[in-house]
């Protein structure tokens, strides 16, 4: 049986220590390919040298996470752009965060929606974070459903209603991950009102670790504790579960990686 971790940040200095033991831990828990994206011009780097060093298996995408956005994001976007290379299967980790700060408030807007625009000019997914701003995140995608590629809402803990508003737009998908394991989670019950076609796996390690891992660093290999607690939500084996997951990864990347001349899976 094997799955896809769709969201890890592998090229964190978390891992510095233990890459290689990690990654071999994934391999053996039945990971088959992880996607591990940027967050800032810095990362760029980081996130090529993972992929190089474990080819065929790490797969890039390149954006500007919220969080990193500064008054001088468009310096920042004109750098990242003129990296951009056929190796990058998405555009992420992008998209709007004003759980901390609305300080860059108007800066996250505009460099969102240009980092839409490159998903479309590229013919390329969008990996999105959205926390504390789904309205504004759905209206600026508004502008621009019928052009959009497709993607993954990545870490997605909303309720039933979210979820609907974030599904009406076709080629999209559901990340889930960590949280749908945690104990007073709601995710289990909402999770029972999304088509199963329509879910990813992640972990967005090394954040967010599962049960029974919670409080420790997260890793690929844990992304199996996510699909066991999946599968029992949808009332079908792991198997099943992994099977479903890697067709709806396909989906979404598949275009992309046969471009490249590979298969999803």
């Amino acid at each position: 049986m094997e799955f896809i971790d769709t969201h890890t940040h592998l090229d964190g200095q978390e891992f510095d220590a233990d890459r290689d033991a990690v990654v071999c831990r994934a391999r053996e828990a039945g990971v088959s390919r992880v996607f591990v994206p940027a967050i800032d011009l810095k990362s760029v780097a980081s996130v090529l040298d993972v992929c190089d060093r474990y080819p065929g298996y790490a797969w890039p995408m390149i954006g500007l996470h919220p969080e990193e956005v500064r008054g001088d994001w468009r310096e920042v976007l004109m750098e990242m752009r003129r990296m951009v290379s056929p190796r990058f299967i998405a555009v992420g980790e992008v998209g709007l965060d004003y759980y901390w700060s609305r300080e860059f408030e108007r800066e996250q807007l505009e460099a969102f929606e240009e980092q839409v625009r490159w998903s479309i000019e590229l013919d390329l997914p969008l990996m999105i974070h959205c926390r504390k701003a789904q309205n504004e995140m759905v209206s600026i995608l508004r502008r621009y459903e019928r052009e959009l590629r497709g993607g993954v809402f990545h870490c997605f803990t909303g309720n039933e209603r979210e979820a609907a508003e974030l599904l009406r737009f076709d080629g999209f998908v559901l990340g889930i991950g960590g949280v749908l394991t945690f104990k007073k989670s709601h995710l289990p019950e909402v999770l029972a009102t999304i088509p199963r076609d329509r879910v990813v796996l992640e972990t967005d390690s090394p954040y967010m670790a599962p049960v029974p891992m919670r409080g420790q660093r997260n890793e690929s290999a844990y992304v199996r504790h996510v699909l066991d607690r999946m599968a029992l939500c949808y009332g079908v084996s792991p198997e099943e579960m992994a099977e479903v997951t890697n067709r709806n990864v396909d989906r979404v990347f598949g275009r992309t990686f046969e471009r490249i001349g590979e298969k999803v899976s």
